[in-house]
């Protein structure tokens, strides 16, 4: 059997369909925040949890004023929209500046993270991630080395992986 895109996609689109529970439009005082202990850095998520999307995720991460988000890598693609503010990114062993209006990209499988540049104001990110799509193939994969460099998220990750 073959795989067939088209009835891949339209199989997905019949499974969530808008309605009461899963609204076309959620307006910003009704994102769900991720509780503290799921989040795993200093920053707060919020999602757009009940859009009825099949394949993509949507969150408004807040980075508080010099803080950053943790190093972390996973299977899945991610695209960041400066909403306000300015910071970087370390992305493997690169580091790139941005600002309002930016967009940030993550791709799958390296390690990155995101720093607040300012000591007085947030950063705010519309953030929008494939996530979805990989949860429903059975592969989503995430890793969290903490507020580390990436070099000791690699050290920290390698060693684990030679002992298993």
């Amino acid at each position: 059997m073959s795989f067939d895109m088209a009835a891949f996609l339209g199989a997905i689109s019949d499974v969530v369909k808008p309605g009461a529970v899963r609204p076309f439009v959620v307006h910003d005082h009704e994102l769900e925040t991720l509780p503290a202990n799921q989040v795993h850095n200093p920053t707060t998520l919020r999602v757009a949890g009940t859009l009825p999307t099949s394949t993509f995720e949507i969150f408004r991460q807040t980075i508080p004023p010099g803080l950053s988000s943790d190093m972390q890598r996973h299977y899945h693609e991610t695209v960041h929209f400066v909403i306000s503010g300015r910071g970087h990114t370390e992305l493997e062993d690169e580091s790139s500046r941005w600002e309002t209006g930016a967009f940030v990209y993550t791709p799958p499988w390296t390690w990155h993270r995101h720093y607040n540049d300012s000591p007085d104001e947030p950063v705010e990110f519309l953030t929008i991630e494939n996530s979805r799509l990989l949860s429903q193939l059975g592969i989503a994969r995430r890793q969290s080395a903490g507020l580390v460099t990436v070099e000791q998220a690699r050290k920290a990750y390698d060693a684990h992986q030679h002992l298993g």
